[in-house]
Parts: C-alpha cells; structure tokens; sequence
C-alpha cells in the first residue's frame, strides 16, 4: 500500500550515508548487522553529517530484501534493509509488516515496536 502513519519522526545526524527507507540505528548509521537494534526508518537520504528524519513510533515505509508476507516479525539486515526474523538467535524485531513483499527492492507498510 505505501503509505505510512508515523506518530514520532526523530531528527538525528546521520553518521555516515544513509539510504531511503532504511533501519537506521541509535548511532545515527545505517543498521549494520543482521537483526541489530533499530531507533526507526529513515524517510529520505541522507551524508554524514546531515539531519535526517527517522520514523520512530507508528507505520513507515521501508525497503525489503527479499520476501515477507503481512504479518511477519521484520528485523534489518545488514544493508538496514528490511528481512522476515529469520529466528536464529540475538534479533531484535524492529517491525511487523503490514503488505506483503514478493522480492528485494520493494516498499512495504511496516508497524514500528519497540
């Protein structure tokens, strides 16, 4: 569906590039590692060094990396993209998705919990 309800945008510095649509960490960087601990999405591009919004409470829109069906728990990879929990052990789940997605590079409605 593509749209999205945040009830809290939180403006960070980015630390280092950050895509579109992507976890991105309490640091400010793009999450770095499979399943790794998210503040929110962000909701456009960003530089080092520059403000970025992320989506921090509510729905957002983020990138996939592969398949997920609505209704399944969603962590990032480490792209900061997001993937089904794939429940190996540490994840921490960032999302449930609202949409489903039947490939990578697609945009899905995501819950954010916390």
């Amino acid at each position: 569906m593509n749209q999205k309800t945040s009830l809290l945008t939180h403006t960070v510095t980015a630390s280092g590039a950050v895509s579109a649509h992507r976890f991105v960490g309490f640091d400010g960087a793009q999450v770095a590692a499979s399943g790794g601990k998210a503040l929110g999405v962000s909701t456009f591009a960003a530089t080092d060094g520059q403000d970025l919004a992320v989506d921090v409470i509510g729905t957002t829109v983020v990138e996939t990396a592969g398949a997920i069906d609505a209704g399944d728990d969603v962590v990032s990879d480490a792209s900061g993209l997001a993937i089904v929990n794939p429940e190996v052990g540490g994840e921490i789940v960032a999302a449930v998705a609202l949409d489903d997605a039947t490939g990578a590079g697609e945009f899905i409605e995501v819950l954010l919990v916390h």
